[in-house]
């Protein structure tokens, strides 16, 4: 039994709750059907009869024995849903993994009828080998030879002008076959990469292919700036971030979909027009400046724009791509013990394939790394 003084005390306390709401109903707008709280698209309308919560929001009147606290923790969730201020800073949350096997990706490879002989055989000789079924030769030129090699080879066409309106039409045959495939990852990557499958595959399989997915490396440390035209006489500048084309890039098939308006058909030619940039920036102004997706950057994939010295020969076996060319006019390849000399294999791709898989027949035995 409370004492006379802590009656009191305890009839004051809820008389002010009491008082509190009362004032807070009465300064609220009432409409028809009830009370509101806050405002704008995280309001919650209470309504004469208590709420239930229906799977597309507040509903219908439930059982009277709800509590008030429920109102302020469906408001609460409303508002983190509409993007209220109890959602900001909160770190989104973690991606959805789906395990995944090569046959569920889409590799396209670019290339050009000139580099047949000196890229493409030496991507047939090494990874290619592995995964013909996977892989896709983007061309601009007949060759009976190579389709005899690999019946995955598409001629796109296009010019053999390494321009941006050729490079953007293969690109455009690239994503089309990739829609019309049906697979769950779309991958390009250009006839100087080496591709590490295995690891490739590890890394899309921390992603469900129905997120909105698009991953690679930016060749610049800054977002790209460009002019898009809105109409003849009218421009807007944009700048967004894009993964370039030569180190490779991956998106996810939930997020080609939404891409269709802008890419399918000849509309991918039409946008690289309007932003008069290559196929690759094209990409990336379509995902991150026109859906607002952001590009997610790794380290794994590697292009000839970058010193391919810096990567450490104990970590090569797990990088997704690698590439090959001239860095500062100086020759630029990862830097490997290996089975083949620098000379013998100036790419280090036959090096890099006989340490992923040394049971491939023409490579040595018994080689340290």
């Amino acid at each position: 039994m409370l004492s006379g003084c802590g009656q009191k005390l305890l009839l004051s306390l809820l008389g002010s709750t009491l008082t509190c709401l009362l004032v807070l109903m009465a300064e609220q707008p009432r409409g028809p059907e009830g009370l509101r709280l806050g405002g704008g698209r995280g309001s919650l309308l209470l309504r004469r009869g208590p709420l239930r919560e229906t799977p597309g929001g507040l509903g219908e009147p439930r059982s009277p024995g709800a509590s008030f606290s429920g109102y302020f923790s469906q408001l609460s969730r409303a508002k983190r849903e509409a993007g209220g201020e109890e959602g900001r800073g909160r770190p989104p949350p973690p991606p959805t993994r789906e395990e995944i096997s090569p046959r569920d990706v889409f590799i396209a490879v670019k290339t050009t009828k000139k580099f047949h002989k000196a890229r493409l055989e030496l991507l047939l000789d090494t990874w290619i080998s592995r995964h013909r079924e996977m892989t896709h030769i983007f061309t601009d030129g007949e060759d009976e030879e190579l389709k005899q090699r690999i019946g995955n080879i598409i001629n796109t066409n296009c010019s053999s002008a390494h321009s941006r309106q050729a490079l953007s039409c293969k690109m455009a045959v690239e994503y089309d076959k990739f829609i019309d495939s049906g697979r769950k990852w779309f991958c390009h990557v250009d006839d100087d990469n080496y591709v590490n499958v295995q690891m490739l595959v590890k890394l899309l399989s921390s992603y469900a292919h129905t997120q909105d997915i698009y991953i690679g490396k930016p060749s610049l440390d800054r977002p790209i700036q460009a002019t898009e035209r809105i109409s003849e006489n009218k421009m807007h500048p944009v700048h967004f971030w894009f993964a370039t084309g030569g180190a490779g890039f991956c998106i996810s098939r939930g997020l080609a979909l939404k891409m269709t308006p802008w890419a399918s058909g000849g509309h991918f030619m039409s946008t690289a027009e309007k932003i008069r940039l290559p196929d690759d920036c094209t990409i990336g102004y379509i995902i991150e400046s026109v859906l607002g997706v952001k590009l997610i950057r790794s380290n794994l994939f590697h292009s000839h724009l970058e010193n391919l010295h810096q990567v450490p020969s104990s970590e090569i076996h797990k990088q997704v791509t690698l590439s090959y060319g001239t860095f500062e006019n100086k020759r630029n390849s990862i830097h490997m013990k290996g089975a083949f000399s620098v000379e013998e294999d100036p790419s280090r791709f036959r090096s890099v394939h006989c340490l992923l898989y040394p049971d491939t027949p023409w490579c040595p035995s018994d080689v340290a790394y």
